[in-house]
């Protein structure tokens, strides 16, 4: 695939996904949404790798929507542009595999979005996090009003979203949107170190976490358990015996002879 904006780079089972607008930092337009749903649609079909990693070229992860394109926009026109990218970054969210967000630089308005719609985030020290939206008069559209009060809670979702500042990745880091910060230089290596740990485990066991993690949040708590219950027994079918047999011969287990 070739693509005049993302960029991939394949480690084994993982694969790095770049954004390459440096000239505008990384801004994102509806080029950028149009060539990521055609990869998005590539992975869903295919799953030809175990986790995604998404980062930035230059001093931005994304850095933010595209104003310029943005201020051309009427009602209708932003519905449409709001709803493409909440549409493309549920795509993220909902994938059967880890998706990493190694943010090393601006991640602001829809960069900070799209960072939120994968699973784990991991920042460089120089990284800047922020919904900027109301400085232009606007909200969040990607579904940032929505998930920034999910990940690091209402009151800081409200400071972050009405003062429109940003923030470092320290401060990020204190209220849970990132999980860990890393130096400049030594951010793709430890991404993908952690990257490739989740690649060695069971891969259906992975899918099975995530699909409860994600989905369990928002259910009653009882059907949560229920689920969890259902996908726990059915890993014994196949997976689980593997790693479990594997375990008590002190050996690596082989996901691929489960396939």
């Amino acid at each position: 695939m070739a693509y005049k904006i993302l960029k991939t780079q394949r480690f084994g089972q993982v694969e790095v996904l770049t954004i390459s607008r440096p000239e505008s930092l990384n801004a994102l337009n509806s080029d950028f949404f149009s060539e990521l749903i055609d990869y998005l649609d590539y992975i869903i079909t295919d799953e030809p790798f175990r986790v995604l990693v998404i980062t930035g070229e230059g001093k931005a992860f994304a850095a933010g929507a595209d104003i310029a394109e943005m201020s051309k926009l009427g009602p209708e026109g932003a519905r449409r542009f709001s709803e493409k990218g909440q549409q493309t970054f549920l795509m993220i969210e909902e994938l059967h595999i880890p998706v990493i967000a190694a943010v090393n630089g601006y991640a602001l308005g829809g960069g900070c979005e799209l960072a939120m719609a994968c699973d784990i985030r991991i920042a460089s020290e120089k990284a800047l996090f922020g919904q900027p939206e109301v400085n232009l008069g606007l909200v969040p559209g990607y579904a940032g009003t929505q998930r920034l009060s999910r990940l690091i809670g209402l009151g800081n979702a409200l400071r972050w979203i009405l003062s429109g500042q940003s923030f470092d990745a320290a401060e990020a880091k204190r209220v849970g949107l990132v999980s860990s910060v890393s130096e400049p230089d030594k951010l793709m290596a430890d991404v993908l170190e952690l990257a490739g740990k989740l690649a060695s485990r069971g891969p259906k066991a992975i899918k099975a976490a995530k699909y409860l993690l994600r989905k369990g949040i928002d259910m009653e708590f009882q059907k949560a358990l229920d689920m969890e219950k259902d996908a726990f027994a059915e890993l014994f079918e196949d997976e689980g015996i593997e790693g479990m047999k594997a375990f008590l011969e002190k050996r690596k287990p082989s996901w691929e002879s489960q396939f």
